[in-house]
């Protein structure tokens, strides 16, 4: 060990802390250390603040008076937003600006009265709807309750993706109601698809000349101003290369679909991860969808792409996004080759009947209903997004697989227009990569998925599917910590005799009390077809008494129908066991959700 002038009683105390702190805190803490440096050897005295890492990052220039005072609030659900609000509050730091950054989800929305300038960063999923752990605060805003906001200036970054109805609707809600309850915008919003970088880049640096901040201000205390802790140097920018130790089929003979358990090797990396984060992958696309794309085009797969300095045939299979539909994509391609038929739906503005039609084809369909005779690369990868990390539940505990990460994937495949398409991500990772192979990954933390900080708190999970994935990580961190507050898992599959994923495990955790109870619903096992939130309506009884002895719940899994259908059961179960209304009910599941009882993983 390097001299660094610490006792071993200090140095043990930066090693704990550091093996605790997450991503964001260890980014807070870094730099907070480095203003503390900077001021020192400026003979600044004494930099004052009290001990313990706040709920919000921070940063301001402190050897200068900063211009303008802005708070970031962010709401994300899979990373994108938390990790563009540390990249502008980095930035904004940096050019003389005095800049908070937070969670919506810990925002007090009794605050909001008393802001002068806010910035939101918002995800939107599902139809329209804002990520998950924000929509306490979208629902307060809707509310009667909402205070006049004529004091606020304030401005939106909205975060979607291009291919749905409801691209960046949460956004534009927020955008709306802010404005209708008196609130100034500083700039118009700003709408970005999924590859936001370069857009919400531009549309910062004007928010800065809006600002009139400084450029020559320098920034001390800030996250990342010191060489981040354990964990924090992998990210989607800098993914680690790690090889695969395992790749088997979990489900049984017959099974109608399939799903693969998949280990992965991070020895060496400074990889770190909690029960209910996420594992990014960045995945290459179909070698064979790779090659009609170059066909349909006359290329070689040997053009120069200039500006990425690669030839055509890598950028299309590890750069590029391929396969859904974009409407930049649609009006590059009506450009090239004058197709009056794809501008006329472009230029009806109607996003429900553009999402239609990009919903039911492919790029490569698009191509083969007719193209240009030649077309130069940089005019058409403009028109194309960049290939983005898919996320993946981690299936296991770092505790007791430090230099592991286990997967349950299952590969999508279905029928479009007489062709087969495959997923990129999960035909990539789980049926073209064999053991001894290696993929590009990164830790996504989920702050918002987390097992109860009191080890004696009841926790009922779940889930259908690859949603037993976070669970199983569970259940290895109970096992290795030995944990023993109670546990109930609710498992939706098709048959138990071919999709009872990860049974023999479970049946060990049952088994030696680690796992208390176990409720399973396998829809194809009878003529009527069973689900979990039919269990759950089942054991309306006990699930009430597990609440109110203050269980934590969980849902992981299908987005679209189990989320909801298990969140309508759980507004079932505390109206007629807790005798309430709906109102009631449905008051009573936000209070659990925004103390962190009720916590949903939903794709």
């Amino acid at each position: 060990m390097p001299d660094t002038g610490l006792s071993d009683a200090e140095h043990e105390t930066i090693r704990v802390l550091g093996q605790n702190l997450s991503a964001d805190r260890a980014l807070w803490v870094s730099g907070y250390f480095a203003g503390i440096a900077d001021l020192k050897r400026s003979g600044a005295g004494q930099a004052g603040r009290a001990s313990g890492v706040p709920d919000m990052l921070s940063g301001s220039p402190d050897n200068a008076p900063a211009t303008t005072k802005i708070k970031i609030l962010y709401g994300s659900e899979t990373g994108n937003a938390a990790a563009l609000a540390r990249d502008l509050l980095e930035r904004f730091t940096g050019h003389g600006v005095t800049v908070e950054a937070m969670d919506l989800a810990a925002y007090k929305v009794r605050d909001l009265k008393k802001e002068e300038r806010l910035l939101f960063i918002v995800s939107t999923h599902g139809e329209g709807d804002p990520a998950e752990p924000a929509l306490p605060f979208f629902e307060f805003l809707a509310g009667p309750r909402a205070p006049s906001l004529e004091g606020l200036s304030y401005a939106v970054l909205a975060l979607g993706d291009s291919t749905y109805e409801f691209f960046c609707e949460a956004g534009k809600r927020l955008d709306q109601r802010l404005a209708e309850l008196g609130a100034t915008r500083m700039r118009e919003r700003c709408d970005c698809d999924v590859d936001y970088e370069a857009d919400s880049l531009a549309w910062s640096d004007k928010l800065l000349d809006d600002l009139g901040s400084s450029a020559s201000v320098p920034a001390i205390a800030m996250p990342g101003a010191a060489a981040p802790l354990s964990g924090a140097k992998h990210d989607k920018r800098n993914p680690f290369t790690a090889s695969i130790l395992e790749n088997v089929c979990i489900t049984g003979r017959g099974s109608s679909k399939k799903i693969q358990h998949i280990e992965l090797d991070i020895e060496g990396s400074g990889l770190t991860y909690q029960p209910g984060d996420a594992l990014g992958v960045l995945a290459c696309n179909d070698p064979r969808l790779v090659e009609d794309v170059l066909t349909c085009l006359n290329w070689t797969g040997k053009e120069a792409v200039v500006e990425e300095g690669v030839d055509t045939r890598t950028f299309l299979s590890r750069k590029a996004e391929i396969t859904a539909l974009t409407p930049k994509f649609l009006s590059m391609w009506a450009t090239l080759t004058g197709r009056d038929d794809l501008q006329v739906l472009l230029d009806k503005q109607d996003r429900k009947e553009l999402a239609r039609y990009m919903g039911s084809r492919h790029v490569i369909d698009v191509l083969l209903e007719g193209g240009a005779d030649s077309v130069a690369p940089e005019e058409f990868t403009a028109g194309l997004r960049r290939l983005q990390p898919r996320l993946y539940s981690i299936a296991s505990s770092c505790v007791l697989n430090p230099d592991e990460v286990h997967l349950c994937v299952s590969p999508v495949s279905y029928d479009m227009n007489g062709r087969r398409r495959l997923g990129v991500a999960s035909t990539d990772l789980a049926v073209r990569r064999g053991v001894g192979e290696n993929c590009e990954v990164y830790i996504q933390e989920n702050t918002h998925f987390r097992l109860p900080e009191d080890p004696e708190a009841p926790i009922i999970m779940i889930g259908a599917g690859t949603g037993i994935a976070p669970y199983r990580a569970f259940m290895q961190e109970r096992e290795a910590l030995g944990l023993r507050g109670k546990a109930w898992l609710f498992f939706g599959e098709r048959q138990f005799r071919t999709n009872f994923l990860y049974q023999t495990e479970w049946q060990a955790w049952l088994k030696d009390g680690t796992l208390s109870q176990i409720d399973l619903a396998f829809s194809r096992d009878q003529a009527r077809k069973i689900y979990v939130q039919q269990r759950i309506k089942e054991k309306a009884a006990e699930i009430h008494r597990w609440i109110e002895d203050g269980a934590h719940i969980y849902v992981c899994g299908d987005a679209t129908h189990m989320a909801e259908d298990v969140n309508d059961a759980l507004l079932h179960v505390l109206s007629t066991e807790g005798r309430v209304s709906d109102e009631d009910a449905r008051k009573r599941l936000t209070d659990l959700q925004v103390s962190g009882r009720y916590q949903r993983d939903v794709y």
